[in-house]
């Protein structure tokens, strides 16, 4: 067992391991692809990159038919345009649940992830851009005696 000190000047003499920050390592299955989870809202993307020619695929559709608003498609890009890896990955994203606007905010967020276990030197930059965090808000449930969750029933005296 280490000994004990009795003040800070101990402190300073005795050897003290410093922790080392955790080494983030390259994720690859078998077939050289990386994959990841994002959520966000009730939408949930499973997502595989791999390097190709920038082909995105969503649900077995091309990114144009699947998003059709280019807001959508443009939040799926950001990852790789902070990056600067546009059209270096082919992209395979399965999402269900939530609308389009939760579908994509849930593919970036996988995207962002997948693009950290394949070249884990990004991690700084897709993290300062807060593509990384995982965006908590969800819809709030409605409660008894309301309308809606907040929302209440009109009031009148007579």
């Amino acid at each position: 067992m280490a000994e004990t000190l009795q003040s800070l000047a101990d402190l300073k003499g005795s050897p003290v391991e410093a922790a080392e920050a955790p080494r983030h390592v390259q994720k690859l299955d078998k077939q050289g692809r990386a994959y990841a989870t994002g959520k966000r809202k009730d939408a949930v993307a499973r997502v595989w990159i791999k390097p190709g020619s920038g082909k995105i695929t969503v649900n077995e559709r091309a990114l144009e038919v699947y998003f059709a608003r280019p807001v959508l498609r443009m939040i799926l890009q950001q990852p790789f345009g902070i990056a600067s890896r546009i059209g270096q990955y082919d992209v395979v994203v399965t999402v269900a649940g939530g609308g389009l606007s939760g579908q994509a905010g849930a593919v970036r967020h996988g995207l962002s992830k997948a693009l950290t276990y394949f070249e884990p030197e990004l991690r700084g930059v897709l993290k300062k851009a807060g593509f990384l965090t995982r965006d908590s808000r969800t819809v709030e449930r409605k409660k008894y005696g309301r309308k809606k969750a907040r929302r209440s029933f009109q009031f009148s005296k007579r």
